[in-house]
């Protein structure tokens, strides 16, 4: 029998021009697409741009028409008056309270329920001094520097662990940060009538200052500072007697080492050099304590009030017409001619959507 001879393996060789040539074209294909992209870009622009010369004159009389608006709401809107004040929370937690409270006071004002206003802001039946109906809101906000925040990010990331902190972004901290737990806080009143804005801002600063969970947390952070000064000053008193006892030693060594050899000499023996170490380590100690000390009355300082007015140069307050669009704030003049030249820019869109559909209406 006749042997069948294997059949011929298929060449597993690769065509490398072939392979080039597929590359190529992916990269052709790749360009000419970014190609069209940027031609469209580009004929989207020519488009806007003589969409804007062909309504121009459209858009100056809208951006008119809203400076008129504008002067007339200036002349016949009866003016707001405004007033703000720069707080400091010296407590943790104070802040929370404090954009809660007035939150609930922004909705007793929508409400119109003077009388509960009054009393909140003016407890243990003490008599208003303001009419509360001229108020017409509260606002509040933080106020910090982006550096501050950069460094309060750094802090934040150094009491973490390091493999945690390396996960964690200045933009993710931003997202979990509230502006309630920074210390400066800028309070805002708005009223329809120039009155004393100081009695406001005070009262209310003072209804915080008497609240009362906040007022146990003061006194037991003043009790434990107060014990640690006693403590601090004792230890004080204790390393006074101590270097007084040390320079007394050193006195009488001296005056033995004069009176044994008729001058002084400069004794160099670890005995010597230990109690000069000693000596040395009672006066470093003696300034940290001094040092601790100081911080000490510091913080009691700071605890002496749960919120304090820092600055608040608007007692009778200033006029506040001004119109906020976009997170900016603007005169109503401003306000109205960008919202009617807006307005305008959409309707001129719409118009074009329109005409270009209008094209495939017969096909339809």
């Amino acid at each position: 029998m006749s042997k069948e001879l294997p059949p011929p393996q298929q060449s597993e060789e690769v065509d490398l021009g072939q392979l080039f040539k597929m590359i190529g074209n992916a990269f052709e294909r790749f360009f000419k697409f970014l190609g069209n992209i940027f031609y469209s870009l580009f004929l989207a622009f020519v488009w806007f741009v003589f969409f804007i010369k062909r309504h121009l004159i459209k858009f100056i009389i809208a951006a008119v028409i809203g400076i008129a608006i504008g002067l007339v709401f200036e002349k016949t809107k009866e003016p707001v008056f405004k007033s703000h004040v720069i707080v400091k929370q010296n407590y943790p937690n104070v802040g929370e309270n404090l954009y809660n409270t007035l939150a609930y006071y922004n909705d007793l004002v929508n409400q119109r329920d003077t009388s509960a206003l009054a009393e909140f802001l003016y407890p243990h039946n003490r008599s208003p001094k303001i009419d509360m109906s001229v108020i017409l809101g509260f606002d509040i906000e933080s106020v910090i520097t982006e550096n501050q925040k950069f460094k309060n990010f750094d802090a934040y990331r150094k009491s973490l662990d390091s493999v945690l902190a390396s996960t964690i972004s200045y933009e993710d901290y931003l997202k979990n940060e509230q502006d309630y737990n920074h210390h400066m806080q800028k309070i805002t009143v708005w009223a329809k009538d120039r009155i004393n804005f100081s009695v406001i801002l005070e009262e209310l600063v003072k209804g915080i200052n008497e609240n009362p969970f906040f007022k146990r947390e003061q006194e037991k952070d003043l009790a434990e500072l107060k014990n640690e000064e006693l403590f601090l000053r004792e230890a004080l008193v204790k390393s006074d007697s101590l270097q007084n006892t040390y320079k007394e030693i050193l006195r009488e060594s001296v005056k033995a080492d004069t009176d044994k050899g008729g001058q002084v000499s400069i004794d160099l023996s670890a005995e010597s050099q230990l109690n000069r170490t000693k000596e040395f380590d009672l006066f470093i100690n003696d300034i940290t304590l001094r040092d601790k000390l100081k911080n000490n009355l510091r913080q009691q300082d700071e605890r002496e009030y749960i919120i304090e007015i820092m600055s608040s140069k608007q007692d009778n307050g200033t006029v506040d017409n001004s119109r906020e669009l976009f997170n900016i704030k603007m005169s109503p003049k401003i306000y109205y001619s960008v919202v009617l030249i807006i307005l305008s820019f959409f309707i001129l869109i719409g118009f074009e959507a329109f005409k270009y559909l209008e094209r495939f209406k017969d096909k339809i």
